[in-house]
Order: C-alpha cells, then structure tokens, then sequence
C-alpha cells in the first residue's frame, strides 16, 4: 500500500504524518481520514484553492490535473510547478512526500 508522508505543518499536523492508503483515494480523503483537518471549502468539487498542495516527491504517479484544476491553481497561494488540490489528486501506486502550504486563500473559514 502506498504512503503519504505530509510534512510538518504547524496547524494542521505539527509533528509531520504517515499514513497508509488505498490507491484510488485522494489526498485531501485520505488527509480527512486520518485527521489532518485539510481545508476544503468547496467541498471537495475543484472550486477553490483552499486544498492546495505541494507534492515534494512522487507527483508523476498522480492522475494528471485537468484544465479547471490548473485553472483553479493559478489563484492559490505560493504555486509552485507540484501544486496540486488535494481534492483532485488521486493516489496511485507510489509513495509521495506531500507539503501543506503556510497559507491559504479562505474567505469562509469557520476555523478562524
């Protein structure tokens, strides 16, 4: 089975995780599952950023982004060339190294 190590983040998992999934499985579900309390504010549909992640090690194993998640992307905060959402990267067969950004981009956070 396939890991998903996310990087230390200091809201949302401070010591760092490692979680074991299923593929087939976003990462924004497995985050959920596994409680790392991911922002989604569009309920997991691509609508938003608030989701976005970076994929510091196997982001060539993901399904490819689609035109809307690229389009989508272009208005998060700190995109880097591995930005994914999270929502709509889905888990195949290969280990990846996943980092949360510092901030995002949420005008209707009930966290805050």
């Amino acid at each position: 089975m396939p890991k998903i190590i996310f990087l230390p983040h200091e809201n949302f998992c401070p010591e760092g995780a490692v979680i074991e999934v299923e593929p087939g499985i976003s990462i924004c579900d497995a985050a959920l599952a596994n409680d790392i309390e991911i922002e989604h504010a569009c309920e997991k549909v691509g609508a938003c950023t608030t989701c976005h992640v970076i994929v510091r090690e196997g982001a060539d194993s993901l399904n490819e982004a689609t035109e809307d998640e690229d389009d989508m992307l272009d208005k998060a905060w700190g995109l880097e060339p591995d930005s994914r959402l999270s929502c709509q990267a889905v888990v195949a067969d290969q280990d990846l190294v996943v980092e949360i950004p510092k901030y995002t981009i949420n005008l209707v956070s009930e966290n805050h």
